[in-house]
């Protein structure tokens, strides 16, 4: 299947169309709404899933060299991705050093969202994908934090709170569940995910329907209220961030030796920017970075492109190298 075909089938798939509603709502300020207490289910569900059936295909496979070697291919991007956008905002913006190791942070850890959006639009290609990704989404989540810690403990600037930080990436809520899911799946096996395939399979795709309907209404939000105190270079860097983050991972997708779906999650992560672990973690650690910044770049800028068109460019590109 060709770009131009993913591309299509991608933007008229229900999921970016509830996003594409979404977003369109917030910027028409429409009263449209979901309850935060709903929303917060979705995620709990859709965590919940993702993670039990990581577990339970890799209960089925084995875990063995190639799943290691994944893992550790995850987390050296994640290591490395915040130190190129934190050279590249400070020689291109004037954003603090500050400021530009946390956009580095949230661009080298992962949006779980964009890798579920990837995966469906890999079964609508008709192409496989192998579960331990969701092991190295998950392995992905915390070392870009770390990374830019230490881009922050190497500049004069001060105010850190990073004695506090371990626990807040470790522990936080949507990583605890991920994991703690995953390792459920893994224990429990094929026969534990028959036994509740109708609750974590079934309803899964509305759910994200539902689940992105909220997304598109709150990155509409902050594209609304903060996106023209952006300056052009600033927002560039949602733009090249993902790019670059998709060709680092093309040469360590070769070395590894993926699939080409597992390819295409693997370069989809590594372009996405997480907007969840990473603020929750930053709000203790760099309280004096600017949330509008770093969530109207994440949230408002790069996750809508990947959601409609950066998606197709990686399966597109996984395809051309596997």
């Amino acid at each position: 299947m060709d770009l131009l075909s993913i591309a299509q089938q991608n933007l008229l798939s229900p999921m970016v169309l509830c996003f594409a509603l979404g977003l369109f709502a917030a910027i028409a300020r429409s009263e449209l709404s979901v309850p935060e207490a709903a929303a917060k289910a979705m995620s709990i569900y859709l965590l919940f899933a993702i993670g039990f059936k990581g577990g339970a295909e890799v209960a089925r496979v084995g875990f063995g060299l190639e799943v290691a070697s994944a893992i550790a291919g995850g987390v050296i991007l994640s290591l490395l991705l915040p130190l190129v956008a934190f050279a590249l905002l400070r020689a291109t913006t004037k954003l603090s050093a500050t400021d530009a190791a946390a956009v580095g942070a949230h661009y080298g850890s992962i949006s779980i969202v964009t890798f579920v959006a990837a995966t469906q639009a890999l079964e609508a290609a008709g192409l496989s994908y192998d579960g331990y990704m969701i092991a190295v989404a998950a392995a992905m989540e915390a070392p870009a934090i770390i990374a830019a810690l230490w881009l922050v403990s190497r500049t004069s600037e001060t105010g850190s709170k990073s004695a506090g930080i371990p626990r807040e990436v470790f522990v936080n809520g949507s990583i605890v569940l991920l994991i703690g899911a995953f390792f459920i799946g893994w224990a429990s096996g094929e026969k534990g995910f028959v036994a509740i395939a109708s609750f974590i399979d079934t309803p899964f795709k509305g759910v994200l329907c539902l689940f992105l309907l909220d997304m598109g209404l709150v990155a509409g939000r902050f594209l609304r209220e903060t996106g023209r105190q952006l300056r052009p270079p600033v927002m560039a860097a949602a733009i090249y961030m993902p790019a670059i983050g998709a060709l680092c991972a093309v040469p360590v997708a070769m070395a590894i030796g993926v699939s080409t779906g597992s390819a295409a999650l693997l370069i989809t992560l590594a372009a996405s920017a997480s907007y969840i672990a990473v603020p929750a973690a930053l709000r203790i650690a760099l309280p004096q970075a600017n949330p509008a910044i770093y969530l109207t770049l994440s949230l408002g800028l790069t996750f809508p492109f990947n959601l409609t068109l950066g998606i197709p460019i990686y399966i597109a590109l996984a395809q051309s190298i596997t």
